[in-house]
């Protein structure tokens, strides 16, 4: 695979990064053909390669959460370490961090510091609740990004029906969320920078929280409540504001997902039913009245559900022009001829682990596609390639760093 693919190729990007935000904003840029430089601390390296199901040994999730990067160790609570850290830096055009605030102050690599080694750097920091503000300091996560920025409440079933906890999302979505915002970020600072964009050629930070990239999710939560004092409260597997909008049981214990929520996808989907007079009735007339009979109508639609293996119900549904589809296990998304078709689920040699299936690249750019170039690594695959390549070590340097304990 050509290693300069992408419409990103030409960028490099330092990640001194760790678990999930940092890591999943350098994958993206790397997917899009980024030179991402990753540091890790000599032995383990990032926690997250300790993760998940096991392979040989090894995360399977490490397979595409390290891949596109060149991973090189680096002890930064050492001395020399910062020297070294702030060449890499004079090679590269952004640096990717997600320590707490302060933290890469506390180790020599300040933003004077880093801005010193290279003027025009842009820097992208995430944290739990920002860089400044009275709980900057305060630890954090995913989850607790979730829980603070408002979805962890949202996501359960309605009030009264279930004494168990708020249920996750399922994946590390809080993450992910500030990853993929400080990846925009990124991209704001770069085309305000370069000058072939007629930018400034100044160096930018952005700051990222967990918390508000949660809560600037929230569609009209925020507005309903300042204007009418309305909390929104979990809707289970419908919708607030539009019905019907839910999941049903079909025959054979699977839920389908079934979204008729206009006055036209109704009429079909009550007709298709064999009960044409649901769209006349008084109840259903409207999206409003549907939302306050929600209950009546989810009944009425999973008793005709239930009567339907699910392979037969969602011919039926697809036949109607109904949007429908079961609700996919991995395993469906795997099989899926749709993303099979674009390259939405790929195999990926790795060359530790073999043949891996991995997520494509988003988003899709047809023209300079990016490209899967490499799995991850093992921890500090790259070190002599990069300590050589980009700060003119020799190999006996580097011997002797990693003698030290410094890489």
């Amino acid at each position: 695979m050509d290693e300069s693919s992408g419409p990103l190729a030409g960028l490099r990007v330092l990640e001194l990064g760790h678990f999930v935000a940092a890591p999943f904003c350098t994958r993206l840029l790397g997917d899009l053909g980024a030179d991402v430089i990753k540091v890790e601390p000599p032995g383990a390296g990032d926690p997250v390669r300790q993760w998940g199901a096991r392979l040989k040994g090894q995360s399977a999730w490490w397979s595409v959460h390290g891949r596109n990067k060149r991973c090189v160790t680096l002890d930064l609570k050492k001395p020399r370490a910062r020297d070294i850290a702030l060449g890499l830096v004079a090679q590269c055009d952004v640096l990717v961090e997600n320590f707490r605030p302060g933290q890469l102050d506390r180790l020599g690599l300040s933003e004077t510091a880093l801005r010193q080694a290279r003027p025009d750097l842009v820097i992208a920091r995430i944290s739990g609740y920002g860089q400044d503000g009275p709980q900057r300091d305060r630890a954090a996560f995913g989850v607790i990004g979730e829980a603070v920025g408002g979805l962890r409440h949202l996501t359960n079933h309605p009030p009264g029906t279930t004494g168990l906890p708020p249920v996750r999302v399922g994946v590390s979505i809080g993450a992910s969320v500030a990853g993929i915002y400080a990846a925009f970020g990124i991209m704001a600072a770069l085309w305000r920078r370069d000058a072939a964009r007629g930018g400034d050629g100044r160096g930018r930070s952005l700051d990222v929280a967990l918390t508000e990239s949660i809560f600037s999710l929230l569609e009209g939560a925020l507005p309903e409540y300042g204007a009418l004092g309305t909390v929104r409260q979990p809707t289970g597997g419908g919708i607030a504001t539009a019905a019907p909008t839910n999941a049903y049981r079909a025959k054979d214990g699977v839920w389908v997902l079934i979204a008729a929520n206009s006055d036209p996808l109704f009429r079909k989907l009550a007709v298709l039913m064999g009960r044409p007079e649901l769209a006349e009735d008084p109840r259903f007339i409207g999206n409003q009245a549907r939302v306050a009979n929600s209950a009546a109508l989810d009944a009425e639609i999973g008793a005709w559900t239930a009567r339907y293996e699910t392979a037969e119900l969602e011919r039926l549904l697809e036949a109607a022009d109904v949007p429908a589809t079961r609700a996919y296990t991995v395993a469906d998304c795997a099989a899926d001829p749709q993303f099979r078709h674009r390259g939405m689920v790929r195999e990926v040699e790795d060359a530790q682990l073999g043949p891996m299936l991995h997520p494509g690249i988003v988003p899709m750019l047809p023209d300079d596609p990016g490209a899967i170039r490499w799995a991850g690594p093992p921890v500090g695959a790259h070190t002599n390639e990069v300590f050589q390549g980009l700060l003119g070590l020799s190999i006996a340097d580097v011997a002797m760093l990693r003698q030290e304990g410094i890489c």
